[in-house]
């Protein structure tokens, strides 16, 4: 370790390894920011098109080539769990000898990591260094392994037979690097996580073990830089739509969203379409439509009345820190269970996206405003996110966490 101010915490050399999506990278960089201004040397493991966001939290970018989907390729991430355990095992397969080799010089203090960043466990375990996951999603919980094992187990027609072979080669990758797991473990759970999330999103809360596992809520940042937007004048009611980052190639939801508020009398939507959709693919928009490829989204919760998403985990408590009602249609993994966890704390609509018609869009959108009930769950829930531990209670865990001084 290394010196720091008379009376501080030596400072420490701190690893972060993430995967290169901006679900698993933006929740850890305001915790990143915060590490380095406590002194601590920060490095961040990661794909060059993260390489400048990561620099910009102060830390140390340590390029490494990922396999995983671009952005440009939503397609490829695939829609079932399993597609996206099997690219991040692949992936896993690539990085570990990078990190091998960007670290062997230079061995980290502790390490933090995603939890699908298997080659970062691998590492820890390897040379016996202390590791810290930090969850950008749920955790598990007792019970989710035999949960998982069902689910990867597919249906017996044909999912049965792809996903053992995925699960196999899942225990086979960490035996053979140096993490055991357990029959039925796609991978061995952490000794101690810091969950990035609210826990009133987390399935089975009360079946997790608050031993392990410490959900401190989301790292806020100040997103002032990141743009502002104006309320317009006349509009009685504002409306979000966005389906976050990776899954925005939908143009039939998006037509269906022009169509189902493109006549409401005092309303004003903001349609974030994305990169992966050309707006020329919406054909003609109604006036009290504003059409955007990215939008700052916080700025606009923060005077918005409803908000339509995929309930990615960031966008989910987003909407109940800024206390817009939601109507959540999830497009993969764990957006699915985010939607019904949003549906049963009574601040949410949950509509599959097969039925995300116009006139389904709608009547979602207007039950919940005409719901005298959602105010006070909002409410309720607006108030617990403002008073959860956030950046300083992930960062006291994770300097207490560290190896004493020789």
């Amino acid at each position: 370790m290394n010196s720091s101010l008379p009376g501080a915490r030596p400072a420490a050399h701190i690893a972060m390894v993430s995967v290169a999506a901006h679900g698993h990278v933006n929740p850890s960089l305001e915790l990143i920011r915060e590490l380095v201004r406590r002194g601590h040397r920060v490095t961040y493991a990661i794909a060059e098109s993260f390489a400048d966001t990561v620099a910009a939290t102060g830390a140390e970018p340590r390029i490494i080539t990922s396999t995983l989907p671009t952005s440009e390729d939503p397609d490829a991430w695939g829609s079932e769990l399993i597609d996206h355990l099997r690219l991040f095992l692949a992936d896993a397969g690539r990085v570990l000898p990078q990190l091998l080799t960007a670290y062997r010089d230079d061995r980290p203090d502790l390490i933090l990591y995603d939890p699908m960043a298997y080659a970062a466990r691998a590492l820890a375990d390897r040379w016996k260094i202390p590791a810290i996951q930090l969850s950008p999603h749920a955790v598990a919980w007792e019970g989710y392994e035999d949960d998982m094992a069902a689910e990867l187990s597919g249906p017996p027609d044909h999912g049965a037979a792809a996903s053992g072979r995925g699960g196999r080669h899942a225990h086979a990758w960490h035996a053979n690097n140096g993490t055991a797991i357990g029959p039925g473990r796609i991978a061995r759970r952490p000794e101690r996580c810091i969950a990035l999330i609210s826990k009133v999103l987390q399935p089975h809360a009360d079946r997790v073990d608050n031993s392990v596992y410490t959900f401190t809520g989301p790292c806020r940042a100040d997103r002032s830089h990141r743009g502002d937007w104006s309320r317009p004048a006349g509009a009685e009611k504002v409306v979000l739509i966005s389906l976050g980052t990776v899954f925005t190639r939908a143009p039939d939801f998006y037509r269906a969203c022009a169509a189902a508020f493109g006549d409401l009398p005092g309303w004003h939507v903001v349609l974030q379409i994305g990169s992966g959709t050309d707006p020329t693919e919406l054909g003609e928009v109604p006036a009290n439509i504003e059409v955007r490829t990215w939008v700052p989204q916080l700025a606009i919760l923060e005077q918005a009345d409803a908000f339509i998403t995929h309930a990615g985990a960031s966008s989910a408590q987003e909407g109940l820190a800024c206390g817009v009602p939601m109507v959540a249609v999830p497009q993969a993994v764990d957006q699915f269970a985010n939607a019904e966890m949003l549906a049963a704390l009574g601040v949410a609509r949950y509509l599959p996206k097969d039925r995300a018609t116009p006139r389904n869009l709608r009547d979602a959108v207007l039950s919940l405003l005409d719901d005298p009930d959602v105010p006070l769950h909002v409410s309720r829930l607006r108030q617990h996110l403002a008073h959860e531990g956030g950046t300083r209670q992930a960062a006291d865990i994770i300097q207490a966490a560290l190896p004493s001084p020789l």
